[in-house]
This record gives C-alpha cells, sequence and structure tokens, in this order.
C-alpha cells in the first residue's frame, strides 16, 4: 500500500527557514519522479520543485518563484524526500504537498517539452502540510 506523509510545516516570520519531509512506502522513490507543489489561498496548484528518478536524468527542477531560496534532495535509504526553504516570503505561505510521478524512470521535464511540472503527470499524494509565513 502506497503512503505519502508530509511535515515540517509551521508558522514561521518572512525571512525563516522550515524543511518539510516527505516521508514514502509502497514503492521505491528513486525510481521514479518526486514533486513538491504547493497550493495558496485563491490559487492554482503550483509545481515547485521536483527531483528526477535514478532511472532516467536525476535533473532538478524549480520554479522560479522559489529558485535560489529553496532546496530539494532525497534520502534514497530513508525513503524520504526533503525541501529546505530559506528566506521565507508570506507569499510562500501554502499547503505544500509531496506527489510521485506516475511513470518508472520519470525525469521532472523531458527533453523538448516546457519546463512546468503538469499535476495532471502525478499519480500518488500526499495529504500537505501547512506552511504559513507572518510577521
Amino acid at each position: 500500500q502506497v503512503q505519502i506523509v508530509e511535515s515540517g510545516g509551521g508558522l514561521v516570520q518572512p525571512g525563516g527557514s522550515l524543511r518539510l519531509s516527505c516521508e514514502v512506502s509502497g514503492f521505491t522513490i528513486e525510481y521514479y519522479a518526486m514533486a513538491w507543489f504547493r497550493q495558496g489561498p485563491g490559487k492554482e496548484r503550483e509545481g515547485i520543485s521536483c527531483i528526477g528518478s535514478s532511472e532516467g536524468d536525476g535533473d532538478i527542477f524549480y520554479a522560479v518563484s522559489v529558485k535560489g531560496r529553496f532546496t530539494i534532495s532525497r534520502d534514497d535509504d530513508r525513503s524520504t524526500m526533503y525541501l529546505q526553504m530559506d528566506t521565507l516570503r508570506l507569499e510562500d505561505t501554502a499547503l505544500y504537498y509531496c506527489a510521485a510521478h506516475e511513470q518508472y524512470g520519470s525525469n521532472c521535464v523531458e527533453k523538448g517539452q516546457d519546463s512546468s511540472l503538469p499535476p495532471g503527470l502525478y499519480r500518488q499524494w500526499g495529504q500537505g502540510t501547512q506552511v504559513t509565513v507572518s510577521s
């Protein structure tokens, strides 16, 4: 049975940091592209970061909105993915989700495709962890 559980969210002041964790059971995370999405109040779900499968190119993707501030990583032995979030801004307030790509050996962004993370390609989702940035 597949389980994806996010943790690490909370309330933080602007400029602060948080580290999100995504613990996975039921499949081997290194074989699938794993991504972080977020959905803020009144906004669409946004793919913000991804780490590609070790069976593919192993690419890493960051959305422009988080590039240079967030760092994605994966510990295959612990079957856990992380998102280190630094220099947080008010607009980072959102529910953050972890998701697994539907295809074995997947890359975050396939050659010739737009540089984005379509939510429809991700078949397994966690319940989310809330991040609130507020002074």
